[in-house]
């Protein structure tokens, strides 16, 4: 039996599940690092995806909690984009990533875990990133933890007139 040693994933396993909406409470919460807020903006915030499919794996949401894509008006809609193309070049020079999958998976079925916030995601993608791990023991390998991911990330996104 191979082992995969990540002691890190303790912490996410053992905390108290919080009730309510992870987006509204990390929306409404001071502490950034802790709920891994990398920006806010007028309408929508970026974050790092606590549980991520890739290292930089981020978030963007709207404030307003909503499931229906048409009830966000043009002006979130347009700092969500704005938000995201920043995210992106940040990602491409700092984590060096040379693609992307972004999206949204919109209800349930469409395999969105968090189906009554809307939220997008940005997953970095590096040539040759697929590899046997998830086929044969539907395993990812995260190379960074996300306190350093975070670490790296932040200094980006002090200055909103870079973003928006």
């Amino acid at each position: 039996m191979t082992r995969l040693w990540a002691p890190w994933r303790m912490d996410y396993i053992t905390q108290p599940k919080s009730t309510g909406c992870v987006f509204c409470i990390k929306s409404n919460s001071n502490a950034e690092k802790e709920s891994l807020v990398l920006f806010r903006g007028q309408f929508s915030f970026l974050l790092l995806n606590l549980y991520p499919y890739s290292n930089g794996h981020l978030m963007v949401a709207p404030y307003e909690h909503t499931s229906d894509v048409s009830e966000i008006d043009k002006e979130t809609a347009s700092e969500i984009m704005s938000i995201s193309n920043f995210a992106m070049k940040t990602l491409e020079t700092e984590l060096k990533a040379e693609g992307f999958n972004f999206g949204a998976n919109l209800g349930k079925v469409a395999g969105a875990g968090i189906a009554e916030h809307i939220h997008y995601h940005i997953v970095p993608r590096w040539a040759g990133d697929t590899n046997f791990m998830p086929v044969l023991s539907h395993t990812k390998v995260i190379m960074d933890g996300l306190t350093e991911t975070y670490n790296s990330l932040k200094p980006y996104f002090n200055d909103s007139k870079n973003i928006i």
